[in-house]
């Protein structure tokens, strides 16, 4: 059908899309569907770029896009919408086969238990946006304010979180749902949060310059460190002492200390005393999910420097 030189009206379009009119009149009339221009009756005139949108339109209703999510698309470019339209595709496809993975492996197993349908009721419940709003209250809580910390745990976020794989284990499941309860628990985030409260707050004073100076020092303090683990330097050794000092110099330039000494190092072997387990079981729940090698290089480094500091108390 040709439309008229002034544009479709709703009967057409109906026609056209094969849209119900009482349909396209609902989407026009909740914003969905831009209205464009009327006919002096007073009767709604549409055009190609319409009918379009209601292809689309109908396409995002049937992956299960919000009518407020469309609407919000505004006039964005008709890329934009395709492309929003894949990744919410590929969200549910990831999705199914997540689900389709952990029930296989529950009736794989024999006879389902309580945890099995807990497991798989929690699935449910844990998607992408779930997720992403679990990551957006973590890094606020514990970043406490501070730009330094927030600026870390941001640069940390795909890591601390990652996605699970199409085809879990239900090892890594279970590593994964362990890990949303974990980053869940308020006990847990307290703790990251008054931990090295005035490491964080010396690098909101010295700004973005100097926070780049401290990751790059930390990572050549993990560098120099697993270099004597490969060439097999026990920490008690005192080979391992001459690594230990340049390691600790590294540190107090990171913690603003004055230089090595007794004290400075007695207050690093203090801080690895205290530290949380639980955030060493945060990386090993990752290398689970991720299925990467544990323990991860950096807790073979942190791990060696604690002993060689209860080794080496004094430079």
């Amino acid at each position: 059908m040709e439309p008229r030189h002034d544009g479709y009206t709703i009967g057409q379009v109906a026609r056209l899309s094969g849209l119900p009119v009482k349909t396209i009149r609902f989407y026009s009339d909740v914003g969905v569907l831009p209205e464009r221009e009327r006919t002096a009756a007073g009767y709604r005139l549409y055009g190609e770029e319409d009918l379009a949108r209601l292809e689309l339109i109908r396409t995002l209703r049937d992956v299960g896009v919000d009518l407020a999510t469309i609407r919000d698309l505004g006039e964005r470019d008709l890329r934009q919408v395709l492309a929003l339209q894949l990744r919410t595709v590929e969200t549910q496809l990831k999705a199914l086969q997540r689900t389709r993975a952990v029930l296989r492996a529950t009736l794989e197993r024999g006879e389902p238990s309580e945890t099995d349908l807990r497991r798989l009721n929690t699935l449910g419940r844990l998607g992408a946006a779930e997720r992403e709003a679990l990551m957006d209250a973590f890094v606020g809580e514990v970043g406490g304010g501070s730009r330094a910390r927030e600026q870390w745990l941001t640069g940390l976020r795909e890591a601390m979180v990652p996605d699970l794989p199409s085809e879990p284990t239900i090892e890594q499941l279970d590593a994964w749902l362990e890990l949303a309860e974990l980053l869940s628990d308020e006990d847990y985030r307290a703790v990251l949060r008054r931990d090295d409260t005035g490491f964080w707050e010396r690098r909101d004073r010295s700004g973005g310059e100097r926070f780049e100076s401290w990751c790059r020092a930390n990572e050549e303090i993990a560098e120099t460190v697993l270099a004597a683990v490969e060439k097999g330097v026990e920490p008690e050794s005192a080979e391992a002492g001459v690594v230990l000092a340049r390691v600790v110099i590294l540190l107090s330039g990171m913690h603003g200390a004055a230089g090595d000494g007794p004290e400075f190092r007695s207050s690093l072997s203090r801080g690895y005393e205290e530290h949380d387990p639980r955030a060493v079981r945060h990386w090993q729940l990752v290398a689970t999910i991720q299925g990467t090698p544990w323990p991860h290089p950096q807790t073979i480094a942190h791990d060696w420097i604690a002993k060689a500091l209860r080794a080496h108390p004094a430079p």
